[in-house]
């Protein structure tokens, strides 16, 4: 075999080999879970109580090779946890959360969020922009991730009303919730074969 057909067979061979790496993996959605924390706010603030939201990621996949991840999310899949308070309380919270007053599922039924850049922030870390679809509007996001033992954990912070939400208010606004919420996330990806 002369050097010509070698060269050609070892370009061959790695050509393949970055096809197979570069290939994005889907999300393991049933390992996979946002978390959305809403903090209480206000002058009677301690009559109030913060909540934690979970948030099942319904989709996605991940290209490390070249930076690029999508996740889904469906709105009415957003489940309050707020541990401590009544289940009374927690179905009306619940019911306010998706309806008229602050998701409107029924009328943006996905939140999904596409990067747009990935920069390493260390070893196994990254700071990773792109843009976040929620309430049918859709505005630039920063998320601060880190990979630990096939773990892929972050968090990011948005406000509210930046997409056309508007933080609910109870007692004149005496009792209310932060305009801005912390997005936390762990996202595994399914196995390679």
């Amino acid at each position: 075999m002369n050097v010509k057909t070698r060269l050609q067979i070892v370009a061959l061979v790695l050509t393949s080999v970055c096809i197979v790496v570069a290939q994005p993996r889907p999300v393991a959605v049933q390992k996979s879970e946002m978390t959305v924390r809403v903090f209480k706010a206000g002058v009677f603030s301690a009559l109030g109580h913060d909540h934690e939201i979970t948030a099942p990621i319904a989709g996605g996949t991940v290209d490390i090779a070249s930076s690029r991840v999508e996740l889904r999310c469906s709105a009415a899949a957003l489940r309050v946890r707020d541990p401590g308070v009544s289940d009374k309380d927690r179905e009306e919270i619940q019911k306010t959360m998706l309806g008229p007053a602050v998701l409107e599922v029924d009328r943006y039924r996905q939140i999904v969020f596409q990067s747009t850049a990935a920069e390493s922030a260390g070893a196994g870390s990254w700071t990773v922009t792109g843009e976040l679809t929620l309430h049918g509007q859709t505005r630039p996001i920063t998320v601060q991730v880190h990979e630990r033992d096939g773990h892929y954990l972050g968090t990011a912070r948005l406000k509210q009303s930046d997409f056309g939400i508007k933080p609910i208010k109870v007692a004149g606004g005496m009792v209310s919730v932060k305009n801005e919420v912390r997005v936390e996330f762990d996202v595994q990806l399914t196995q390679e074969h």
